[in-house]
């Protein structure tokens, strides 16, 4: 059976391009967000591996609402000047936009909005598509193995008098990779001292880079306050996976304070099978016992921002190979491996067995606690939490 073709929202393109500009691999990207490295691929190299300028409506043109508004009052039989008095618009703008868009009697709202949003792709023609004579003298430097820096350079002093004749670096790049624009012919990259087929991060590694370190946007650890870090309430968590045989893996939660412990199973190692997880267990916690979540620098959190906007509290991440910084979780993990040893296949384990085994590790007496467990700590949430 075919495997139907893998599509990109605008939120996972723009984490696509995000990754890749901090360096991140195509199977890297590939493995966060559940697809093949080729779908990757595909998705970077229409622009070249560049990421697009975000598309954002003039403040001036007409919304959605009032186009909606629009149709509602021509459904009324309002004329076009009580429209326009209505939605604070000139006549012509009313009269204009319903001419365009099939009449008085065949208007619509969302076909209209969807239109206008298709006319506004149209982009402004840039310099080297305007200025023939430049785009022609940019080739053949590149002819030359002159580099774009070196040729924007050159432009800057030789037409120091004429700025139609100068041009970024940038412009250079986009033009040559950007394909969909066509400018100067993808095939000039060969010139390139890198021949690449799209642009590259300064910090893209050819064989995959295990070091790779950086969370878009991630908060550092070193920005918690103290409080977090003196173990003064409940509610600050740490968070990591333990890992087992046939790409099997299962999420531990545990309160920095209690030592409270959750254990949650996963569809996947995947950013968003890791997110829906952690996004039904905080939910369903009491507020007092959800204030802060630190994790590894591991991609399965990738979608950081997105959890901090649905559940409101800050993800902390720590230093490249530090697992001492979530000191508590690893001691948790490790304790874990008593009832789940490496090399376990952790797939036939369902919720229910998975809450059992956490409830005997909250039920262990604990030094740190005084030989207190952690349900005792924190038993007033324990049933929700659980």
């Amino acid at each position: 059976m075919k495997r139907a073709k893998r599509t990109f929202t605008q939120d996972e393109k723009e984490l696509v391009f995000n990754l890749w500009k901090q360096g991140t691999g195509f199977s890297d990207i590939g493995r966060v967000l559940d697809a093949a490295p080729g779908t990757v691929f595909t998705a970077l190299r229409e622009t070249g591996g560049i990421k697009p300028r975000t598309r954002t409506r003039n403040a001036k043109h007409l919304t959605i609402a009032e186009r909606e508004e629009i149709r509602v009052a021509l459904s009324a039989k309002m004329s076009l000047r009580a429209i326009a008095r209505m939605l604070n618009r000139s006549p012509s703008t009313i009269s204009r936009e319903i001419a365009r868009n099939r009449g008085r009697r065949y208007y619509k709202a969302v076909d209209a909005d969807n239109r206008a949003r298709r006319m506004a792709k149209r982009p402004k023609l840039g310099i080297l598509e305007l200025n023939s004579v430049l785009r022609r003298l940019i080739m053949s430097k590149l002819e030359l193995k002159w580099s774009p820096e070196q040729i924007s350079g050159w432009l800057s002093i030789e037409f120091s008098r004429n700025k139609q004749m100068q041009v970024s670096h940038e412009t250079i790049y986009k033009s040559m990779y950007v394909r969909a624009k066509g400018i100067i012919h993808h095939a000039f990259t060969q010139h390139l001292r890198r021949s690449r087929p799209m642009r590259h991060s300064k910090y893209h590694r050819r064989s995959g880079d295990r070091s790779f370190t950086k969370i878009v946007n991630g908060l550092s650890i070193h920005d918690r306050s103290k409080n977090i870090d003196n173990r003064k309430s409940l509610g600050h968590w740490e968070g990591d996976l333990v890992s087992g045989s046939k790409n099997t893996h299962i999420a531990t939660l545990v309160d920095r304070k209690s030592r409270f412990t959750i254990i949650l199973k996963l569809a996947g190692k995947d950013a968003e099978s890791v997110h829906t997880a952690l996004l039904a267990t905080f939910k369903k916690m009491p507020v007092e016992y959800r204030k802060s979540l630190t994790w590894d620098r591991g991609m399965e959190l990738a979608k950081h921002a997105d959890f901090t906007k649905e559940i409101g509290i800050p993800v902390y991440f720590c230093d490249p190979q530090c697992p001492w910084q979530r000191g508590t979780n690893e001691n948790t993990n490790s304790l874990i491996r008593q009832y789940l040893p490496k090399k376990t296949d952790l797939s036939p384990h369902t919720q229910e067995q998975l809450n059992g085994l956490a409830t005997q590790l909250n039920e262990r007496p604990r030094k740190t606690l005084k030989f207190k467990t952690p349900s005792h700590m924190i038993s007033k949430g324990v049933a929700m939490i659980t």
